[in-house]
């Protein structure tokens, strides 16, 4: 049984995956635009800064926070050549028949439903953004797991502001009418998803 004394606290957990994106180059900004440019044809009062909101809420979820830590993980000691083989080979070289980077990346849209998914299924075969950049090897850089968690990531985010914009047309409202709140750390790490 786990000793409780021993939990990392979420808040620790929650800037830990803000650091591993940072340092992999992966801004929030980077992800919420393609958010925008994913939810915009369906809502012309939209904000980059909804978008960066839905994006922020997405990482406050733990199950997407581990997913982060554990793909950025295995790409940096993929980098280092710290893998045994023929593991090292395969995601060193994002081997097209791998599948676990696409598997860990749909843990987390499987939390936001068919449009989450759907969305996460164009992103991953057209690379859209920053997701483009992290998948086209320029460097030695591993990025197998990174571009399908950041697409994930934005797939999630996209899904929010879907549902969020169906719940706001039923009480008749818009995007418009509703502020933009960018959220700060907070101790309430899975509220408001």
């Amino acid at each position: 049984m786990q000793d409780k004394n021993n939990r990392v606290p979420s808040e620790d957990v929650a800037q830990a995956t803000k650091e591993a994106l940072k340092r992999r180059g992966v801004e929030i900004t980077d992800i919420a635009e393609i958010v925008y440019q994913m939810q915009l044809p369906y809502n012309a009062d939209l904000l980059m800064e909804h978008c960066i909101d839905s994006v922020e809420r997405v990482l406050r979820k733990r199950e997407v926070q581990h997913s982060v830590l554990v793909g950025i993980e295995l790409d940096e000691l993929a980098e280092k050549k710290m893998l045994s083989v023929p593991l090292q080979s395969i995601i060193e070289s994002d081997e097209g028949l791998f599948g676990v980077d696409e598997t860990l990346a749909l843990g987390v849209v499987m939390t936001y439903g068919s449009i989450a998914l759907t969305t996460f299924g164009y992103l991953d075969k057209n690379k859209v953004g920053i997701i483009k950049k992290l998948d086209t090897k320029l460097d030695l850089s591993v990025h197998t797991f990174l571009d399908d968690l950041v697409a994930s990531i934005a797939a999630s985010a996209a899904s929010r502001i879907a549902h969020r914009m169906r719940d706001l047309e039923e009480g008749v409202e818009t995007f418009a009418d509703e502020p933009a709140l960018v959220l700060e750390s907070s101790s309430n790490s899975n509220s408001n998803i």
